[in-house]
């Protein structure tokens, strides 16, 4: 009997992540992943000085290192455009933190998790992973499309964090959102022209989970992401100019939720 095409489809997703790999670059995002348990490490390129410095975290990660020349190093990897590697590069897989509801409901830190919504900017996700891991949330949840995947621009902006705090990449943002609420979250979206400013919003929550629902820089949240929060919430400013980057919000409200 012949498949149908959605699930021929959806297996061969499968089959493409399955095949995903992921290049990190940079002494710290090389050191953190390799002395990170979790995840599968597959090449090491780096040149003799950085070899030096990574000499502990290469032998806690048990994988050998490809020594070159300095001046060849962007022969040996496919360095990204900007990228400073500091003569070490790392080929890995994306991490698998699992299912939503694990993580939302069971997972380590506190019950607060960020969804953003068509983030595509990936200095912005790896700042606001940091940001989740200083103030504790669960987990940054984002569509598996239109979003910033895993990568060594993200990995470096994220200064770690992106070993230790969950990237959820999930198939549709709403419907992940719907889950959340059934789980007992509060879904509130920030948004500068919100009905009621941040701390009302948090207050009326009172001791329940929280979900921060952020859209991406210019567009803002989408429609159906908009309708599906149960409250949107403004970050209150003074004088005449009131627009926060992304990250900068989310950074703002973490700590707001926190802190309640």
């Amino acid at each position: 009997m012949k498949k149908p095409s959605w699930v021929v489809d959806k297996e061969r997703g499968k089959r493409a992540e399955a095949r995903e790999t992921v290049w990190l670059f940079g002494i710290h995002a090389v050191r953190d992943a390799l002395v990170n348990p979790r995840r599968e490490k597959l090449r090491l390129v780096v040149t003799k000085n950085a070899a030096d410095r990574l000499a502990e975290a290469i032998a806690e990660g048990g994988l050998e290192a490809e020594v070159v020349d300095p001046r060849k190093f962007d022969v040996h990897v496919p360095i990204d455009e900007g990228s400073v590697h500091q003569g070490a590069a790392l080929e890995v897989r994306p991490l698998n933190w699992g299912s939503l509801a694990d993580v939302a409901v069971s997972g380590a830190g506190k019950p607060l998790v960020v969804c953003l919504d068509r983030v595509t900017d990936p200095h912005n996700v790896g700042a606001v992973l940091r940001s989740a891991e200083v103030f504790g949330a669960r987990a940054v949840v984002a569509p598996r499309h239109h979003s910033a995947p895993e990568t060594g621009a993200l990995a470096k902006t994220a200064s770690g964090a992106l070993e230790r705090q969950p990237y959820l990449r999930v198939t549709n943002l709403a419907d992940a959102m719907g889950e959340l609420r059934e789980m007992g979250y509060v879904l509130i979206g920030l948004d500068g022209e919100g009905t009621v400013e941040l701390a009302d919003a948090l207050a009326q929550a009172g001791s329940r989970a929280v979900a921060l629902v952020l859209g991406a820089e210019g567009p803002g949240l989408r429609d159906r992401t908009r309708e599906t929060c149960d409250v949107i919430a403004r970050i209150p400013f003074a004088g005449g100019f009131g627009s926060l980057n992304v990250s900068n919000a989310a950074a703002v409200g973490l700590y707001a939720a926190s802190v309640r």
